[in-house]
């Protein structure tokens, strides 16, 4: 049996007005012996900005930052700037984050070459509504006859819930910390599914390119839900490790049960030179909402991975417990590897 340890609560909301209510789903970039650890911090009336801390080893605090690192400054982010994933790349530091403006969850991303001052670059998901969308999902089905009847629902779901004119909801995307064939790699969510998308640039992701990917999403499809516990959707969670075995992603998956939805973390392995090439995954989940403080919070069952490290031979996974903390569970990373080589 694969071993996982739960190491326990590694932040908890202070007293600060910016994260008085909550800090949750961390994003790390280890540097030597320290852990640079950028969060979703949130205020009492939920409006989040992104906090900061510096952890030396794998779970010690020794420094926390007073200040958020950004903030809502413009129309599209004014409700807040949401789970934030980073990834070191042509010697800069690329920070996707989910912005929101009372209605609609996009993406947009900073670049930082020092880890302490970010600037802000622009929202790269494109402006489509879901009833729009309903157009370019079908043209996919009807070409590809891939495309399954959940995103239908959802689409159905926004519509219904928020409006006609809401735009296409995006979270969860994460940067490959290496290009592939030559092209920057992220992945993405549109539920239910995660996604991949190839660019040879940041400025060729215009409305354009969004409507001729939309048209052809069956096509780059990373990974959709096959177990019960994943039975609602699967989402992206840490920026994907580079392994000797493959590109190894820890996600998230959520269960609708009769109590409730539960989300729980998992693991996939994807093949380094295309990553639409599943090599394995595991049957159960990698953990679950078990300890007190991940049964309940803000929202309750919810253990959320968004952020790794590896000290000597094990894996580190950060994750949000019940919208409320930050923890940490650790696993050795070679045992992970063998079990996805496993459920090929």
């Amino acid at each position: 049996m694969l071993k996982v340890k739960k190491e326990g609560i590694i932040l908890k909301p202070s007293r600060l007005d910016f994260e008085n209510k909550a800090v949750l789903n961390p994003t790390c970039i280890k540097k030597g012996n320290y852990v640079h650890m950028f969060y979703r911090a949130v205020r009492k009336d939920n409006v989040s900005c992104i906090g900061y801390c510096r952890l030396k080893g794998p779970l010690s605090v020794v420094q926390r930052s007073k200040r958020p690192i950004l903030c809502p400054e413009f129309n599209y982010d004014r409700d807040g700037l949401e789970d934030p994933r980073i990834t070191y790349m042509d010697k800069k530091y690329y920070m996707f984050y989910t912005v929101y403006d009372g209605k609609n969850a996009r993406v947009a991303y900073a670049v930082s070459k020092d880890l302490k001052s970010f600037k802000k670059q622009s929202v790269i998901t494109p402006d489509i509504t879901y009833d729009e969308a309903e157009d370019l999902f079908r043209h996919s089905r009807e070409e590809h006859g891939k495309l399954k009847d959940l995103y239908f629902f959802f689409e159905a779901y926004f519509k219904d819930s928020v409006g006609k004119d809401v735009l296409l909801w995006e979270k969860d995307i994460m940067l490959f910390p290496k290009k592939i064939n030559g092209k920057y790699a992220l992945l993405h969510r549109i539920l239910p599914d995660i996604q991949i998308i190839y660019f040879k640039d940041f400025k060729d992701l215009t409305l354009h390119y969004w409507k001729n990917y939309l048209k052809h999403l069956s096509n780059f499809i990373v990974l959709t839900s096959k177990h019960g516990y994943e039975s609602r959707n699967v989402g992206g969670g840490a920026v994907p490790i580079e392994t000797n075995k493959g590109w190894l992603l820890i996600y998230h998956a959520v269960e609708d049960t009769e109590d409730g939805r539960i989300y729980r973390a998992s693991a996939a392995l994807l093949d380094k030179k295309n990553p639409l090439k599943l090599i394995g995954r595991l049957k159960g989940p990698l953990f679950s909402p078990e300890e007190e403080w991940e049964k309940k919070g803000n929202v309750s069952n919810v253990v959320f991975p968004t952020g790794t490290a590896v000290f000597g031979k094990k894996l580190y996974i950060y994750y949000g417990a019940a919208d409320t903390r930050i923890a940490a569970a650790s696993v050795n990373l070679k045992d992970l590897l063998t079990e996805l080589l496993k459920n090929k």
